[in-house]
């Protein structure tokens, strides 16, 4: 009997419905450098996960699909930044994991049509209570200063007087953080 809840265990831990794409990005604008991104989607719990491995310019997105929020945490500034997600501009879970799938099969990478934009002002507050984001983005800004953030309608970052932060999610979206948070 505790062998079959033991197999059915790690049974259920290989057929989790999770997908990783490990996918290399040379120099797209990420601080001056090239990395490695990789996308884990977990449909499951309905979120996207993005690694931006390039040392101490590294950071990591989360894509909360079921609390309609996302984070992006930057490891050089130990902090975290929440917004609400645009689902018109922000691709669904499913269609994340086409682009994805149809990118890296087709090894298209940066080729196609510019990636979509958002531009979003940090708000200088400190979050202090990280629940009301969901478990996966509290998870993720645990013990980091952690600070709101809010789409700007129509904004050009060359029009932007604050310094920003662009995040350039593979070749399909890029976000772009700007406000005094970023100073430090």
């Amino acid at each position: 009997m505790k062998f079959t809840i033991v197999f059915a265990g790690l049974l259920g831990v290989f057929l989790t419905p999770a997908l990783t794409y490990n996918i290399n990005v040379n120099d797209d604008g990420n601080s001056n450098g090239s990395g490695q991104q990789s996308v884990s989607i977990n449909n499951e719990h309905n979120v996207a996960n993005v690694d931006n491995n390039n040392g101490w310019n590294s950071w990591n997105s989360i894509w909360d699909y079921q609390n309609s929020f996302a984070a992006t945490r930057l490891f050089d500034k130990q902090a975290c930044f929440v917004h609400k997600m645009n689902n018109d501009v922000m691709p669904s879970l499913q269609d994340l994991d086409a682009l994805i799938k149809e990118k890296k099969l087709q090894g298209k990478g940066p080729g196609g049509p510019a990636p979509r934009g958002l531009i979003y002002s940090i708000n200088p507050d400190k979050v202090s209570d990280l629940s009301q984001f969901g478990d996966s983005i509290s998870n993720m800004c645990s013990g980091v200063p952690t600070y709101v953030a809010e789409e700007v309608q129509g904004a050009s970052l060359l029009s932007y007087s604050q310094k920003c932060f662009i995040a350039n999610i593979l070749w399909i979206l890029n976000i772009s953080f700007c406000g005094e948070a970023l100073e430090n």
